[in-house]
């Protein structure tokens, strides 16, 4: 109770009248009383965040372009990671990098004790070779796997950077009104490290990114091509997919291919196994319950038409909402390949996970609650909508593993624009109208201060 002298000298007053209430209506009164004096106490921030983000959105919108047209790929963002640092330094924050590889943390103690408050944006690119008509669109190539790739900004990572840079800055200039502290968390290799690597949010949490100050509380955000600006979208729970990758090896017996049973084919045994693979989500999952995918994304095996070769590669992605269904797709996947593999005489291996495994990305379903106001306030409560669980996964998981977190997805398409035609996510189209960025700006900064506020009464 924050002012109990007040309230005595209201019920002295009130016994002292003439004026007689029942017992359980003086009661509903002083109740109500109490609830205004406290919630008076907490205090709205959104209109001066507004007009700050609105001042530095076009430093946002430069950011973003650089960042785009110098784009790098997981555990490789050398350049990016010095310019976030060179930023933090500028505006006073404490700065930490080479946090799991290539990760950059920055640390603002605001002047009033509180809460510590987790920010975290992804730096990664992608290796996809850019086609948008842009004044800053990328045009660099490095080695992936061995091989020279084009590398390109495809997935909004650099829209992550720039709208937490803004951020930073913002806060910064609001430090003395900052009751806690503010954990700004840049993290590599969101969409996997190199082959042999540990890298992402994993190693970031592996180093103790998250300790020294211990966080309380993590939020994220994510660009959606196939959402419109100003538009912010949610789920409590899973919102989602939990990842695992794998790579099959098929060996068989090579052969002349016009004569092909003298051998035992690898090509024919791999049709097999991805024929089999569609029947575990077809036939085994209970799709009503929740959603999962098995997909093979390359084969590979052969190199000329008449010689069946020995061996066959395959790799492949499977997403699961829960724990319990990943589980139970993983022991399907493995008898499937197994056993199709011995019933055509040949030899398998199965590397699964491969190179990738993510949890399902979860909502604390008691802080989406409590920060839901902040989202409709940050851009209007017509424009917050609840969604279904999403097969795309996210690495923000492995922190909201460890302490309450918040995911969400911020619309980045020109208004009216043809959702059928728009490049996705991690295609050579994909593209963010610059006017997005300040949606994400003021709700990352609302809800610093409104968790902060809420949480130090």
């Amino acid at each position: 109770m924050r002012n109990p002298k007040c309230l005595k000298e209201m019920v002295i007053i009130t016994n002292k009248s003439n004026f007689k209430y029942p017992l359980k209506m003086l009661s509903l009164f002083i109740l109500m009383l109490y609830s205004t004096l406290t919630t008076a106490q907490i205090k709205d921030y959104s209109e001066v965040v507004t007009k700050k983000a609105d001042k530095i959105e076009q430093k946002v919108i430069d950011w973003r372009h650089d960042i785009h047209q110098n784009p790098e790929l997981g555990n490789r963002e050398f350049r990016t990671a010095a310019l976030i640092a060179k930023h933090l330094e500028s505006i006073g924050i404490d700065v930490q990098t080479k946090v799991g590889v290539t990760g950059v943390v920055g640390i603002l103690k605001g002047d009033l004790p509180g809460p510590v408050v987790a920010l975290r944006a992804d730096m990664d690119a992608l290796p996809v070779e850019e086609k948008n008509d842009l004044a800053f669109a990328s045009k660099v190539k490095t080695m992936y796997n061995g091989k020279e790739t084009s590398v390109m900004h495809a997935c909004g990572h650099d829209g992550h950077v720039a709208i937490l840079m803004g951020v930073a800055e913002i806060l910064s200039e609001l430090k003395s009104d900052l009751k806690g502290t503010v954990k700004f968390i840049f993290q590599p290799a969101e969409e996997g490290p190199p082959k042999g690597e540990e890298g992402g949010a994993y190693l970031m949490v592996k180093e103790g990114v998250l300790e020294n100050p211990k966080v309380d509380v993590i939020f994220g955000l994510h660009m959606d091509a196939l959402t419109e600006v100003g538009q912010i979208t949610y789920k409590p729970a899973g919102i989602m997919a939990g990842v695992n990758d794998m790579k099959i090896t098929v060996k068989g017996k090579p052969a002349h291919g016009s004569s092909p049973w003298f051998g035992i084919d690898p090509i024919a045994v791999s049709a097999q196994i991805i024929t089999n693979l569609q029947t575990i989500v077809s036939r085994n999952v209970a799709l009503t319950d929740n959603a999962a995918v098995v997909t093979i994304g390359a084969i590979n095996g052969g190199n000329r038409s008449n010689i069946i070769p020995e061996q066959v590669e395959m790799l492949g992605t499977i997403r699961t909402l829960t724990d319990a269904d990943e589980a139970f797709v993983l022991r399907r996947i493995r008898e499937v390949v197994e056993f199709t593999a011995k019933a055509a005489g040949a030899s398998v291996t199965l590397e699964l996970p491969y190179s990738v495994r993510f949890p399902v990305t979860y909502n604390n379903e008691s802080l989406t609650k409590m920060m839901l106001p902040t989202l409709e306030k940050s851009a209007g409560k017509d424009n917050v909508s609840l969604i279904p669980a999403i097969t795309g996964s996210e690495d923000f998981s492995f922190f909201a593993e460890q302490v309450p977190g918040l995911y969400f997805f911020v619309g980045s398409t020109t208004k009216g624009a043809n959702m059928k035609t728009i490049g996705d996510h991690h295609t050579p189209q994909f593209l963010m109208d610059d006017k997005s960025f300040k949606t994400g700006v003021k709700a990352m900064c609302n809800l610093v201060f409104d968790y902060m506020e809420k949480n130090t009464q």
